[in-house]
């Protein structure tokens, strides 16, 4: 058997924290290596209200039971985070008119082979493969149709207000989530975030931390390096690798 087709063990590492400037961490991630899950929320909507929907997102996503194929795992967080949606939708409507309580989320699950990434906001999902940093997932905001079209670089569109979220767990009555598929190879390593961590950070210094041997060393240097800019908002991230049985991380 060969180390692409040998079964994987996989290893994480992850950090959250409120940043420099922001009071409370409206931010929550999970990770589960046994389960071949990993998540990070960003909550939205003021103290209290950021934590319940980010916190809530991680909590369903905890409780699954993921022993089915890769298409039932997919189909079993997709049902959560919809359900999660009519919750916070209910819970803000008993706040009163014109609360907000939402949260982004991008969650990977991976197989033998093959990995899942299931999104909604601008939390991101990264791979680098062979030293190249690699942006699976797309920002649902109204900067990345001017990304997308090339009407603006991706250090004008950083630059820009994108405060403004198109799609966030919470924010719609009907939650459309976006789903891409990727293929895995020994020696990827992923990384999930908020994007309080890409804002602060290019990525030429994600690339070159997230090549670091050590998950846990790499993630708590890429908290250290935003902690030490400005981090003016909530740095959530989860760093995630796979290796062949046998092979250490």
């Amino acid at each position: 058997m060969t180390a692409a087709s040998a079964p994987w063990t996989w290893h994480s590492a992850q950090q959250t924290h409120r940043g420099n400037r922001r009071r409370t961490n409206e931010d929550a991630v999970l990770s589960r290596a046994r389960c071949r899950l990993w998540a990070v929320a960003d909550g939205m909507g003021g103290h209290e209200a950021g934590d319940v929907a980010s916190q809530s997102i991680t909590a369903a996503l905890g409780s699954l039971d993921l022993s089915g194929p890769l298409s039932a795992q997919v189909d079993d967080v997709e049902d959560a985070l919809l359900t999660v949606n009519d919750q916070l939708r209910l819970h803000a409507s008993n706040q009163g008119a014109g609360t907000t309580i939402g949260s982004t989320v991008v969650t990977m699950i991976a197989s033998e082979a093959a990995g899942v990434v299931l999104w909604a906001g601008d939390s991101r999902l990264y791979r680098l493969r062979d030293g190249r940093l690699e942006q699976i997932t797309r920002d649902h905001n109204p900067v990345s149709d001017l990304l997308d079209s090339g009407a603006v670089s991706e250090e004008e569109a950083l630059a820009a207000d994108t405060n403004i979220i198109t799609r966030a767990v919470g924010g719609q009555p009907h939650l459309h989530l976006d789903v891409a598929v990727f293929d895995v190879q020994a020696g990827d390593t992923f990384l999930l975030c908020s994007d309080g961590l890409y804002r602060e950070l290019n990525c030429e210094t994600l690339a070159r931390e997230l090549a670091a041997d050590g998950l846990d060393a790499a993630a708590d240097r890429l908290l250290e390096l935003c902690l030490a800019g400005a981090a003016r908002d909530n740095v959530s991230l989860v760093i995630v690798r796979p290796e062949p049985c046998g092979a250490s991380s």
